[in-house]
C-alpha cells in the first residue's frame, strides 16, 4: 500500500454493500445503504495531542457522512480522522 495517512488520520475499505432483492427486484447500487463498518487499511502516527489507538486489521464502525472517499488501484477507500470511529469491533 502506497498510501500513510497523515497525523490522526486512517484509511479504510468500507465493507462491502449488501445485495437485497425485494420480491425479485434487484435494488441498484445508488439506492443502496452505504456501508457502516470497514477495515483499517492503514494509520497516520497520530499528534502530541491524540495518540493512535487503532491499528491495520481492526474492524471499525464510522459514522453515516464519516471520512472522504478517494480510489486508489480501482479499489474504494475512505481517509478519515480518527475522531470519526464510532467503535473497533472485537
Amino acid at each position: 500500500m502506497n498510501i500513510k495517512p497523515s497525523a490522526d488520520r486512517v484509511l479504510v475499505k468500507p465493507a462491502p454493500a449488501e445485495e437485497k432483492t425485494v420480491g425479485g427486484i434487484i435494488i441498484p447500487d445508488s439506492a443502496k445503504e452505504k456501508p457502516l463498518q470497514g477495515e483499517v487499511i492503514a494509520t497516520g502516527n497520530g499528534t502530541k495531542d491524540e495518540e493512535m489507538v487503532v491499528k491495520e486489521g481492526d474492524t471499525v464502525l464510522y459514522g453515516k457522512y464519516s471520512g472522504t472517499e478517494v480510489e486508489f488501484d480501482g479499489v474504494k477507500y475512505l481517509i478519515m480522522r480518527q475522531s470519526d470511529i464510532l467503535a473497533v469491533l472485537k
